[in-house]
């Protein structure tokens, strides 16, 4: 596929809101594994997808490839096929995390079984995989080889988030590493994709993969900021969840590093302290974040991260007019509080 150099073309072209995409994905998410049996491996699968979520990724990838063409159903399996290999990593996130909810239902592994959990999410990663090899024969190399990287490193990156939870001295640069890793790679796969398959140049397509990494370390930045300062009602889920759970994030991280003896002895308390309220070290550990002024300076690296991102897609060599939904959803989800 060849990119649309026609700026009349570009001016009559449908150009697809979030909104619409979204509504395309999940209708088009019911198909995954339609009519495959046995029950008892698909449902599970069937389940994970019901569930929602943003759809951030395949509409991303929507948008990016919407930049060069019109019609999106082209290229729906490998939107599809983003979002199913997002889902299977929550799915064994879950599993090894012990968790019991997910988006407010109970977890696979908690209504099936840790064996069921094992080999759906692992039949997901294989049907992701045959819904991405689902394209135009002179994209496959290209597309297969970046969602295989992709994926590789999306395993290291939650190595290296299972290998700091038993550190006390992470860095802020390897938290940066674990999270590009872990979270930031796949929105930016995602974009690149679409603009391979879209047909843009490589100097597109690589300021496109630029745009999403630093959107997607703004994006987790945020939700560690969430956690501590958003509010409950909006956030779906009570604050404060991570340092219940001694997490290293950014904020506990950067407080580590940041505090005085007086103020780095008291964190350490709450975070090796076998007992406590739970209130009350929510509580306690805010005020210190707080005393450290950690807030404004997690707020700062979102802002940093994000105006990175738009420079990025301003290197994009299109007019900014054709940019502006992509534009939009990016800044819709920095303006989310959820």
């Amino acid at each position: 596929m060849q990119p649309l150099f026609d700026c009349n073309a570009f001016n009559i072209m449908k150009m697809w809101t979030s909104e619409e995409i979204i509504s395309r994905v999940n209708q088009q998410i019911e198909s995954v594994g339609q009519g495959r049996r046995p029950e008892g491996l698909y449902a599970p699968i069937r389940y994970v997808l019901s569930l929602g979520g943003k759809r951030i990724r395949p509409t991303l990838l929507l948008m990016a490839y919407n930049l060069y063409q019109e019609d999106i159903s082209v290229i729906m399996n490998q939107a599809l096929a983003i979002e199913v290999y997002h889902n299977y990593t929550l799915l064994h996130d879950d599993l090894m995390d012990r968790a019991d909810m997910r988006r407010g239902n109970p977890t696979v592994h908690k209504l099936w079984g840790d064996n069921t959990a094992i080999l759906s999410g692992d039949t997901m990663l294989v049907l992701a995989y045959r819904l991405m090899a689902d394209c135009p024969e002179q994209a496959i190399g290209k597309v297969l080889s970046l969602f295989s990287e992709t994926a590789l490193e999306i395993g290291e990156g939650q190595q290296y988030d299972m290998d700091f939870e038993r550190r006390m001295d992470v860095s802020e640069d390897e938290y940066i590493e674990m999270i590009r890793l872990k979270t930031s790679v796949l929105l930016a796969c995602a974009l690149k994709i679409g603009a391979i398959l879209g047909g843009a140049s490589k100097e597109d397509a690589d300021n496109l993969y630029i745009f999403g990494e630093r959107l997607g370390l703004a994006f987790q930045l945020q939700d560690d900021y969430l956690d501590v300062y958003g509010d409950p009602k909006v956030f779906g889920k009570n604050i404060g969840g991570d340092i219940l759970c001694n997490k290293k994030t950014y904020m506990l991280i950067n407080a580590l590093q940041r505090a005085d003896e007086n103020q780095r002895t008291e964190l350490e308390q709450w975070i090796t302290a076998d007992t406590c309220v739970p209130e009350e070290k929510i509580r306690r550990v805010t005020e210190l974040y707080n005393q450290i002024g950690i807030r404004e300076i997690c707020g700062e690296r979102i802002r940093m991260y994000f105006q990175e991102a738009e420079k990025a897609l301003e290197k994009v060599a299109l007019p900014a007019e054709r940019k502006a939904l992509l534009q939009m959803f990016a800044d819709s989800l920095m303006e989310r509080e959820y």
